[in-house]
């Protein structure tokens, strides 16, 4: 069966484009404000933003990349770019993680000077700002893993905006300057969850794991219980790129069934009980010469 996959074409990119417009801009006055106030807060959570820019713009090259029509060398095309981008999204959120851990941990003895009420606002700016970008990506997140990920980024800063609100109103009060590196930690801890996330999707979609969610002795049993089908082994359940979910499996059925209507109901079922729309499926007949029937469902 053919697939008409796509990734959401121009409403995708358009999200893509228009998040990625406001966390760049508001990065630049974040780690302005970092640097003039010294709060490692501001300047974890502007480091935070940058990687969250640059999975955007990974996500927007990606989807471009993935646009190359197939050729006889990749007959998938470039589909996959979206999940080495996130791959590579995941890894430097990790670097970013643990430069934040390092900082907090050095300035958390003798936290410096900070200037509460410039931080408050500038906070409090970028709180506003990551809930115009978590909008302006809430249609879009589930049309690829780059742009689910960006999303969860962007709640990530958004919760690193509320720390640091929270730091500055702190200091307004009680002058307690600790709170700024202990709460960078606590955002360090929000930035390397969301790169396990992006890196545990990524690296299963390379290694061509089941998909999430995904049970694939259930559609193994669908298969066999199939009417006129005696065996199916060989099963393979995989996902090619966010959103398109491939099979392949041997389906013996019974002698005098016509083989290509079988596959064709094998393939409808799939794709209305499972959104497998991707099928390669070998059919034979159980008295065929040379068929060794097995008699259990092929695991993944």
């Amino acid at each position: 069966m053919g697939h008409g996959h796509d990734h959401g074409g121009n409403t995708s990119v358009r999200a893509l484009a228009a998040a990625a417009g406001l966390i760049l801009a508001f990065m630049v006055v974040e780690a302005v404000g970092g640097l003039i106030t010294g709060s490692l807060a501001l300047l974890a959570d502007a480091g935070h933003m940058a990687s969250d820019a640059a999975s955007l713009l990974l996500a927007l090259f990606a989807a471009w990349l993935a646009t190359h029509p197939p050729t006889p060398r990749r007959s998938f095309g470039y589909r996959r770019a979206e999940i080495l981008a996130a791959l590579a999204n995941g890894t430097a959120l990790v670097a970013i993680a643990i430069w934040i851990v390092i900082e907090a941990m050095r300035r958390l003895p003798d936290p410096p000077e900070i200037d509460g009420p410039i931080v408050l606002v500038i906070g409090a700016i970028g709180l506003a700002v990551n809930a115009a970008a978590l909008a302006v990506l809430w249609r879009s997140r589930r049309e690829s893993l780059n742009v689910d990920a960006a999303f969860r980024h962007v709640m990530s800063d958004a919760l690193g905006s509320v720390g640091v609100i929270v730091s500055a109103l702190v200091i307004i009060t009680t002058d307690w300057r600790p709170i700024d590196p202990i709460l960078s930690l606590l955002i360090a801890v929000l930035i390397a969850f969301s790169a396990w996330s992006v890196l545990r999707e990524s690296v299963g979609v390379l290694l061509e794991a089941a998909p999430r969610g995904m049970n694939v002795d259930a559609v193994g049993r669908a298969i066999a219980e199939h009417p006129g089908v005696s065996d199916v082994h060989d099963l393979h359940v995989w996902t090619i790129t966010s959103g398109f979910i491939a099979l392949s499996a041997h389906v013996v059925v019974e002698q005098g069934d016509d083989c290509h209507v079988r596959q064709r109901e094998i393939a409808a079922m799939l794709h209305a009980s499972f959104g497998i729309a991707h099928t390669t499926l070998q059919t034979d007949h159980s008295r065929d010469p040379g068929f060794i029937p097995i008699g259990e469902v092929g695991r993944e």
